[in-house]
């Protein structure tokens, strides 16, 4: 969304229309708002959308689950189960899902911790506390290593995003 940067999680900005095929160009549409997108060919404006992951902070034997990310971004750093919604699921659902996925655990999920966005970065964040409520945290996909963590035991300078930090912070009242 907008020109294309370095950072891992910004996307290259769309060239064509996806009505007509046209060039987009960027322009100022109103003063109050960013520059747009807009097609040069049948004027049609771009909006690009942000996308949503949902996490979730889960309890094991009284400990955080956190993994080790085996994918890029951040490959190699800590952070709890989460990953990008799909289109028409809940965000509770894909709490679960991801934390099933990522860890090989069932999660029920309790509530709302926070929403995390960050200027120029188009993910938005939401992250819930649940607890497992089956299965053992192990590597599963995406992941290169599970680790349970109490408050002082959590890897602080190895974690992935920014999200990661300030919601652990939050969940442990810091």
């Amino acid at each position: 969304m907008g020109a294309a940067t370095s950072s891992p999680h910004q996307e290259e900005a769309a060239r064509f229309c996806v009505r007509c095929g046209g060039g987009l160009e960027t322009r100022q549409l109103k003063t109050i708002e960013p520059p747009r997108l807009v097609c040069g060919r049948c004027s049609y404006v771009h909006y690009p959308d942000p996308k949503v992951a949902a996490c979730v902070i889960c309890s094991f034997d009284g400990k955080v689950v956190l993994l080790r990310r085996g994918i890029e971004p951040s490959y190699g750093q800590w952070v709890f189960p989460g990953g990008f919604l799909d289109r028409g699921e809940r965000l509770e659902d894909a709490a679960v899902r991801e934390a099933r996925e990522e860890v090989n655990v069932e999660v029920r999920v309790r509530r709302l911790l926070n929403v995390y966005s960050y200027a120029g970065h188009p993910v938005v964040v939401v992250v819930f506390v649940g607890d497992v409520v089956r299965g053992i945290p192990s590597v599963g996909d995406e992941a290169i290593d599970v680790g349970l963590f109490s408050r002082d035991q959590i890897p602080w300078d190895e974690l992935a995003f920014p999200s990661t930090r300030q919601a652990l912070h939050e969940y442990f009242g810091a």
